[in-house]
């Protein structure tokens, strides 16, 4: 079930996955107007934050995951924490990637009916329904020497954390998300860290690795070089997560010395939960094309998108949320019509949630890059969510 609620001030887009089970899934983008975007930072903030929770209240659900998008952190991240710090019990991701449409914030959240939620001592945020675990974590920073430096340490932790829950990052990491700051110099410092890391703990082109975004954003502090957020998934058993490749359309990351995957998804007993990796425009040599052309980018980057989720028997039908990358902020007009048009809900295909936000790609030529996660029913013999 997808549906667009506006009011004057921000527009609420909901994606309702509901296979008739008591865990129905909630993904909710909310932005602000073009009513509201004059209004200060702190009146923009209360009108989501009340949005928020009035939407929350009528799902009757429990929050499992939120992610704010801000213009400013350095000016906008405490007075955010200031509500956010009554609800410790999920996580809160927060960067800079201002809302492409001018506003001051937005906010994707994801949330779920039926499930038990709270603050680990490990410094995860535990999801927990029937046999399984979700176990997030988010906007982990540290303040190292340089961004190799940060994100080796930010795995490392990470890796002691899931190691004190009975997981490893091989088995249980289903999802990260890596923020960069000044992404086109301190890029090559994430990857290298991540690489490393990742031998150490068995993931290799011979393995697999794990679905990732590798994308521009800030924080509040300037010298917070790189940011993680990350989702793991427990028990798991042999087979029970599957990778996504689109060979015909897009080549192996390892082709160029990075070391993430495509896509992942995880098979339930009733569902199937697909992660889709931050996708550009690039063919199956892992060549940049239409060079220029943010049009024709845009287009290819969905068929790029579309072919991952065809490959995990899924379509944009499916999507419960989109997040999508500008480089450049002066795209925005003509990317919003290209995915009103696409997904904005017509004829017998309903609206999706997405959201445009301006942050560099980790490559120059790349103008667009797009994520997203789906849903699906599915029937296999592992337990239920």
């Amino acid at each position: 079930m997808e549906q667009h609620i506006s009011s004057q001030m921000t527009q609420v887009q909901l994606h309702t996955f509901n296979n008739g089970t008591e865990v129905r899934e909630h993904h909710l983008i909310i932005r602000v107007t073009d009513a509201a975007r004059t209004l200060n930072y702190a009146d923009q903030l209360r009108l989501v934050m009340e949005t928020f929770e009035n939407t929350r209240k009528q799902l009757a659900a429990k929050t499992v995951f939120k992610r704010y998008f801000l213009s400013d952190a350095a000016n906008q991240a405490d007075e955010l924490m200031a509500y956010e710090l009554e609800s410790p019990e999920y996580a809160v991701s927060i960067v800079q990637q201002a809302p492409a449409n001018g506003a001051k914030v937005a906010l994707w959240a994801i949330l779920m009916t039926c499930v038990s939620t709270r603050a680990l001592a490990s410094g995860l945020y535990e999801v927990s329904h029937g046999d399984y675990r979700q176990l997030w974590t988010a906007s982990c920073t540290n303040l190292a020497k340089d961004s190799e430096r940060q994100t080796k340490l930010l795995l490392n932790e990470y890796v002691m954390r899931l190691i004190s829950e009975g997981c490893t990052l091989e088995a249980n990491c289903v999802r990260t998300w890596f923020f960069v700051n000044d992404i086109d110099n301190n890029y090559a410092g994430v990857v290298k860290a991540r690489n490393d890391v990742f031998v150490t703990q068995g993931l290799t082109d011979k393995t697999h690795f794990i679905a990732s975004t590798g994308i521009g954003g800030r924080q509040a502090n300037p010298r917070m070089l790189s940011l993680m957020d990350a989702c793991a998934v427990s028990p798991l058993q042999p087979g029970q997560v599957g990778y996504l490749y689109a060979a015909d359309h897009l080549n192996r990351t390892s082709d160029y010395g990075v070391s993430f995957e495509r896509g992942a998804y995880v098979d339930y007993g009733d569902r199937r939960h697909v992660f889709i990796s931050g996708t550009a425009r690039i063919d199956n040599k892992g060549e940049i094309v239409y060079r220029g052309d943010i049009r024709r980018q845009c287009r290819r980057m969905w068929d790029n998108v579309e072919a991952l989720l065809s490959e995990a028997d899924c379509s944009f039908d499916d999507v419960n949320a989109i997040v999508c990358y500008l480089r450049d902020p002066a795209d925005y007009e003509v990317v919003r019509q290209l995915f009103d048009e696409k997904f904005g809900g017509h004829g017998d295909h309903p609206a999706t949630p997405y959201l445009l936000v301006n942050a560099a790609v980790c490559r120059p030529g790349w103008l667009i890059e797009m994520e997203c996660m789906a849903t699906r029913d599915a029937s296999t013999d592992y337990p239920q969510f």
